[in-house]
């Protein structure tokens, strides 16, 4: 089985990710556009952090959506303020993990198991899978940048831990609660799909 599109935990997840931080590190020295785009539930690995923090200095745009532990502090004057990172807790439990790394407009999308963890990248078999389909690429992003929207039940992480809502800019700002709208952009898409044979 070919398996050499795959990034595996305890094989070469961690090595890659830094691999691919680097690239985007090294776009942003050259002064070509660079950015970094994560979804995940906890960031807490030390080495990625420090890519991370690298990569920010460099002038990497860095965004990520982190449900749960974060121990990245971004918007960090000279340290990490090209990072900027909220958390969606809202009705439904999302586990969904995407890393996507911009590369000069030949984007490199990944879905995966693993969150930034120790235990995700040393200690256990976790995967990352690369999504070449343009059509999900596209869908995949697309529910990025709603989420990324949302200014209902996102919350912003700061230095300052505050963790505030999004704020509002004014009563006619259009309130944007993401999960309530991928609910019904994906029921209204329901009678449409065609579900799979039996036994195909």
């Amino acid at each position: 089985l070919d398996t050499q599109h795959l990034l595996v935990g305890q094989n070469r997840l961690r090595r890659e990710l830094h691999k691919l931080i680097s690239r985007e590190t090294e776009h942003a020295r050259a002064g070509k556009p660079a950015a970094i785009d994560i979804k995940i539930n906890s960031v807490q690995d030390q080495k990625i952090i420090e890519k991370l923090y690298e990569a920010s200095q460099a002038g990497v745009k860095i965004r990520m959506i982190v449900r749960g532990l974060c121990c990245l502090i971004p918007q960090l004057q000279g340290y990490s303020e090209n990072i900027e990172i909220i958390s969606i807790v809202d009705r439904f439990l999302e586990h969904t993990r995407m890393y996507c790394f911009h590369n000069l407009g030949e984007t490199e999308l990944y879905l995966s198991s693993a969150d930034l963890m120790t235990r995700n990248l040393y200690h256990r078999i976790e995967c990352a899978f690369p999504i070449y389909d343009e059509r999900l690429r596209e869908e995949i992003l697309a529910c990025f940048e709603l989420q990324w929207r949302d200014n209902v039940k996102a919350r912003i992480i700061n230095a300052e831990q505050n963790n505030y809502y999004v704020p509002i800019e004014s009563d006619n700002t259009p309130r944007l609660r993401s999960q309530t709208e991928l609910y019904e952009r994906y029921k209204k898409m329901a009678p449409n799909i065609t579900p799979p044979r039996k036994g195909g």
